[in-house]
């Protein structure tokens, strides 16, 4: 079902162009929030990790594109589509592949859930740049690990920069933040261990 954009005053437009990450992360509270996955790689790997597509907004020359066969699997999401630079004025970036997708969170896990059967796991103290946790979890894919906890100072590898630097490997490892009141090092070791 395509919708092309006509009003970029369009309430259903909101999650692309005029709530922010934080915004979006509390879009459900109490529930977990939404998150915004660009490209159609990243996408697939959300899709195939469980999480549940809201809406599809996508560049006019990506609909017979990569994006043709994910939009086929879920034909009663609405797809928002217009040309490149239309989208542009309305997301406030380029976009990466022609394609966005609003979706649903799904609940972290606990610390302990993560690490019942890990036996190498990666921990992010206080990494707060974006493109630093995407590159982590890349770098945590590669190595093979079998989870990455963060303390409650790292950015959201749910971001959407944070998701693509990642090229979607933040949907295929699993992961979890320490809970609020866990102290790194102290309580957090203690726990690991």
């Amino acid at each position: 079902m395509f919708n092309e954009i006509k009003d970029f005053a369009a309430p259903e437009l909101d999650v692309y162009a005029r709530t922010s990450e934080v915004q979006l992360l509390r879009y459900y509270e109490p529930e977990p929030g939404i998150f915004i996955a660009e490209s159609p790689k990243v996408i697939e790997r959300a899709l195939n990790a469980g999480y549940q597509p809201i809406s599809f907004l996508v560049e006019h020359k990506d609909l017979e594109g990569e994006a043709q066969e994910i939009l086929k699997q879920y034909p009663d999401v609405p797809v928002y589509t217009a040309e490149y630079e239309l989208l542009v004025k309305l997301t406030g970036f380029a976009l990466t592949r022609g394609m966005l997708c609003a979706m649903r969170r799904n609940p972290l896990p606990s610390v302990e859930e993560i690490c019942r059967n890990a036996s190498r796991i990666a921990v992010l103290e206080n990494v707060v740049n974006p493109t630093n946790i995407g590159a982590i979890f890349r770098s945590a894919a590669a190595l093979h690990m079998d989870a990455v906890l963060l303390t409650g100072g790292c950015s959201d590898p749910l971001y959407r920069r944070a998701a693509r630097v990642s090229m979607g490997t933040v949907f295929q490892i699993p992961w979890t933040y320490f809970d609020k009141k866990t102290v790194w090092p102290q309580d957090g070791m203690q726990t690991l261990q």
